[in-house]
């Protein structure tokens, strides 16, 4: 008989899996998530564009962000997808991954960003107040980026903020549709490409680090390494 609190996870949630990780990631791995389930013959293996409402966006986050095991730099400007959360917030809870999450202070007035918060902090509040910070950009304008670094190995940017709409979470498994399906137009990439992995890297925690510095905003208590790239000042903005 399963325990009440077991974990409930789908097939591209790793959570907890043994042996899950992003060491030998493989962009070919995300096919099966697609419209076709398959890619062109001419598909770049270092990035690879994927559609809200035509492609598994959902679990295509699901996938990645399970699988870290080292490190997660990340900023989004919307919040509100509770699994996703759970998934983040149990990296942010195990010692041994360096977590820096960065949410923009506009979007947390949302009622359902403000209850996952709230249920995170209920969780774990030095959990909470190490990892997260909400705020705004350096120039006291919306965070709106939208993506992480994962592992230092794994990327993903876009449009998409992280809703039922955001992400068109299937309701059908495996396709779009079905009664009260809402997909909004998005894109999501997952880059592997090494020098783009490292210059997002720097600029994530420049981000982090701007709203962190901000009045009122919580304190990280992350000791981060500054990527090469931008103490040399050479990271893109």
């Amino acid at each position: 008989m399963a325990k009440a609190n077991a974990i409930k996870r789908s097939l591209s949630n790793a959570l907890g899996v043994p042996g899950a990780s992003l060491q030998t990631f493989n962009l070919l791995e995300l096919a099966q998530f697609t419209k076709e389930k398959a890619y062109s013959g001419t598909a770049s293996l270092d990035f690879h564009l994927f559609y809200v409402g035509r492609d598994d966006v959902h679990d295509i986050l699901k996938y990645v962000l399970s699988r870290v095991t080292v490190s997660l730099y990340m900023n989004m400007y919307g919040y509100d997808d509770a699994e996703l959360n759970d998934i983040v917030f149990a990296k942010a809870m195990d010692p041994s991954i360096t977590v820096l999450i960065t949410l923009d202070k506009s979007q947390t007035g949302s009622k359902t960003e403000k209850t996952l918060l709230d249920s995170d902090i209920a969780k774990n509040p030095t959990a909470y107040n190490t990892h997260f910070v909400v705020g705004d950009s350096a120039t006291k304008q919306i965070s709106h980026t939208k993506g992480f670094v994962a592992d230092g190995k794994v990327a993903g940017e876009g449009s998409t903020n992280w809703s039922t709409s955001g992400e068109g979470i299937f309701i059908i498994s495996g396709q779009p549709g079905g009664a009260g399906y809402k997909a909004q137009n998005n894109t999501q990439s997952i880059i592997t490409d090494p020098d783009t992995i490292s210059r997002f890297t720097a600029e994530l925690i420049a981000e982090h680090m701007a709203a962190s510095e901000q009045p009122g905003a919580t304190k990280s208590k992350q000791v981060v390494a500054i990527p090469a790239s931008r103490k040399s000042g050479t990271a893109a903005r």
